[in-house]
Order: C-alpha cells, then structure tokens, then sequence
C-alpha cells in the first residue's frame, strides 16, 4: 500500500471514529432507557441540557428549554397511555417561558403519576416544569430556582421595581414600555404557578407559594435546595434511585479536556480497601 492509500485510508478512520462512537453511544442510552422503563413499568423522559461545542471551531453553544424540546415532549405524553406513569429526568437552567409552560401543563393533564427526577438542577423554566409533578426527586445537593420572568436579560421585577423609585418622565421611552410587559409578565406567570400547585395544596397555600417563586425575592439564580423545597411545602423527596446518576453518565458534557477529576470509584472511609 503507497503513501497516498495510507493517507484515504487514514482520514476515513479518522471521520469514522466519532461516527461509530456517536452510533455507540446512542445504543447504550436506548438500552438504559428501555431497561428503566422496564423497571419502573414508566414512560420515560430524558431532557438534559449542557454546554455544547459547535464543529472543530470549539464555539460554546449554551442549550436552553425550547419550542423543539415542547414539542417533542408533548409528543412522548401523547404516546403515552393515560394509566401509564411518566418518569422526567430534568438537567436545565431554564429557557423559552412558552415551551416551559406547554410541557408542565401537559404534564399537569397526564392521568397517571408524574414522577420529576433533577439529579443536578432544574433552574428557571426547569422549576416550573418540576412544579407539574405529583413528586419531584431531588438530590440532597440539587437545586431548584425562581421562576420570576426575565424582560430582555432584566428581571421583570427589577422592571417595574424603577417605576416606584423615578418619575416618568425621568424614565426612557424603552424601559417604560419594559416595565408594562414585566407587569403583564409576573401576573401571567404567578397565575400559571398558582394553576400547576393547586390542586397540590390548596389555593391559599399555591396562591401564597406562586407570589414567593414569581415576585423576584431573590435573584433569578438563587438555589433552592431540598429543605427550602420541602419547607415551602414542594411535594419533594430525596431517594434518587443510582440509575439515575447512571443515566446522567451517558449525558457527558463535550470537552477537549476535564476541568474537573477524581478516581471514580466509591471510598467507604478506614476499613476500604483504598491504601
């Protein structure tokens, strides 16, 4: 064989490679997707967004809740026989408030159980989501986060907060029309929460939970742990079931390199049998 063959039959390798690694990899979450099912006699649901890297140029591309992933959702629901339970498991920081809201409320209509799983973190839209369920299973060391609107990358709160502090005629043309959408935002918003968790715990206690998530207390990337869930009355549990953490394994965040290692095995403390 010359220089030249050599050279094909290299580069073929070479695009091959990440094709059957691709091709593997969707195999083996097929697989572990069909054997929870079997386990859990669910319809299971898998949406998990990371950082991905877009060609050789290595460009971020930050993935969000979309009108896609609503879609595709809706259509899983719909495959779905009503007596048949749905098991989410949730890794989002959020995204587009319509398709957010489009999946938690066909969630909300499923007949049977509900079961949301967020072994890092739903933030934002993800909250809202998980806020469908008739359990949500967190992790002791995940985290939810408010659901209060953002109006162009401001919080809506922050918005309508500025016409308490100037006079309007001290206030931009643009931030006043921002400040009527923030209005008309944390009011659509509130009453969506408020529909989701009624049925949950009454319509005071969803009514007084709906203003506590939606009316900007916090800053929009304020963690929720599981005693804050539990304290504000979240149907919330913390048994995560280790498949789970399994599934999440073939869900790796794309990277030339980790910024983050360790010995993946288990340490059981002085009597293991790590020297």
């Amino acid at each position: 064989m010359d220089l030249y063959m050599i050279f094909w039959v290299f580069l073929i390798i070479i695009f091959l490679i990440p094709v059957m690694q691709k091709s593997i990899l969707s195999t083996k979450r097929f697989n572990f997707i069909s054997k929870l099912e079997k386990e859990r006699n669910s319809r299971v649901i898998i949406m998990i967004h990371r950082q991905e890297a877009v060609s050789f140029l290595g460009i971020p591309v930050f993935r969000y809740i979309s009108i896609e992933d609503s879609e595709q959702i809706l259509k899983a629901i719909r495959l779905t026989s009503p007596d048949t339970p749905i098991d989410l498991i949730l890794h989002t920081p959020g995204g587009i408030a319509l398709a957010s809201g489009q999946i938690a409320f066909a969630l909300k209509k499923h007949p049977a159980k509900v079961t949301v799983y967020i072994p890092h973190y739903a933030m934002s839209g993800g909250t809202m989501i998980a806020l469908a369920a008739d359990e949500i299973v967190i992790d002791e060391n995940a985290v939810l986060g408010p659901v209060d609107p953002q109006i162009s990358n401001y919080p809506a709160a922050s918005l309508v907060r500025v016409l308490d502090l100037k006079e309007p005629q001290d206030i931009s043309d643009k931030i006043l029309i921002l400040a009527d959408i923030a209005r008309k935002s944390l009011y659509q918003v509130e009453t969506k929460v408020h529909h989701l968790l009624k049925d949950k715990m009454g319509g005071e206690k969803a009514k007084d939970l709906a203003k506590i998530l939606t009316e900007g207390r916090w800053t929009h990337d304020h963690p929720i742990t599981f005693e804050d869930a539990t304290g504000l009355g979240l149907p919330a549990k913390k048994e995560m079931p280790e498949n789970i953490y399994k599934l999440m394994d073939l869900y790796p965040q794309p990277s030339s390199k980790p910024s983050v290692q360790y010995i993946p095995i288990p340490y059981r403390g002085k009597n293991s049998d790590i020297k």
